[in-house]
């Protein structure tokens, strides 16, 4: 027997918006309002170019009622497949060092990390510090009055 998936899914929304362009706050069903991400549907429609400023407008405009929102996104963002996995805080943080190292770009920065290893990234971070008054600039380790950075 076929496993069954839980309904209200942030996958379901997702291709709701960008792709299937069906309703599904439309269906009698009230859990698919209540169960609505706003957060989470933003930030994945906001990481495509073509999507970033109605995911923009919508954290503008957090306060509106859900249904509104999904409206909003249904209604306004053109059918297109939108795929983008999410980046964890470590590779966030190393994408700023990587940047600063090599000149990079985000997208270029984000290739060279999935080419990098941890030892390499290391010795990046460790070329980047400077000393100062305040602290080590982008070193992570704790300066002189016990505090980061």
């Amino acid at each position: 027997m076929k496993k069954q998936e839980p309904p209200y899914q942030l996958k379901h929304y997702l291709n709701s918006i960008n792709h299937q362009k069906n309703d599904l706050m439309d269906s009698e069903d009230v859990f698919w309002e209540k169960n609505y991400p706003t957060f989470a549907v933003n930030r994945c429609i906001g990481s495509h170019s073509d999507s970033l400023f109605y995911a923009n407008e919508m954290n503008r405009l957090h306060f509106l009622d859900k249904k509104l929102q999904y409206n909003f996104l249904l209604n306004s963002i053109s059918k297109r497949k939108r795929f983008a996995p999410w980046l964890r805080a470590k590779e966030v943080e190393n994408i700023g060092h990587v940047k600063e190292y090599y000149g990079y770009s985000n997208d270029k920065a984000k290739q060279a990390l999935n080419v990098l290893t941890d030892d390499q990234i290391r010795i990046i971070k460790s070329k980047l510090i400077r000393g100062g008054k305040h602290g080590t600039g982008m070193d992570d380790r704790p300066n002189v009055r016990g505090g980061v950075g």
